[in-house]
C-alpha cells in the first residue's frame, strides 16, 4: 500500500500538515506533532482504523484517497525474484544441519 495522505489534502486545500492537525483535533482526533509529521511526509507504520475514519471525514475523502494498492510489490508463490532483489539479499546463508539435540552430524 501507498500512503496518499499529502496529495489528498492538497487536493481538498489542506496546503500544511499544521492545518490538518487542527482540523483532525476538531474532529477528536488530538495527536503530536511528531505522529504528524510522520503522517504527512512519509508512510506510517501503524495507524488504527478508527484514525483513519476521522481523517477522512476531516478531508472529506475516501479511504481509497489515502491508501493506494500496489499489487505488484506483492511476491506470488512460485514467481521467480529479480536478478536485482536476488542481489540485494546477497549471498545464501550456510546451513549447517544438526541433531535435534544441537550436536553436529557426523561427517558423510
Amino acid at each position: 500500500m501507498r500512503w496518499n495522505l499529502r496529495l489528498t489534502a492538497a487536493n481538498k486545500g489542506v496546503w500544511k500538515a499544521s492545518e490538518l492537525q487542527r482540523s483532525l483535533a476538531e474532529h477528536g482526533l488530538v495527536i503530536s506533532a511528531g505522529k504528524m509529521s510522520g503522517l504527512w511526509s512519509g508512510q506510517p507504520v501503524s495507524l488504527k482504523l478508527e484514525d483513519l475514519d476521522v481523517i477522512c471525514v476531516a478531508l472529506g475523502c475516501e479511504i481509497s484517497d489515502l491508501l493506494i494498492p500496489e499489487p505488484e510489490k506483492v511476491r506470488r508463490p512460485g514467481e521467480e525474484i529479480g536478478l536485482q532483489a536476488a542481489v540485494a539479499a546477497g549471498p545464501a546463508p550456510v546451513v549447517v544441519p544438526r541433531r535435534r539435540d544441537g550436536r553436529s552430524l557426523p561427517p558423510m
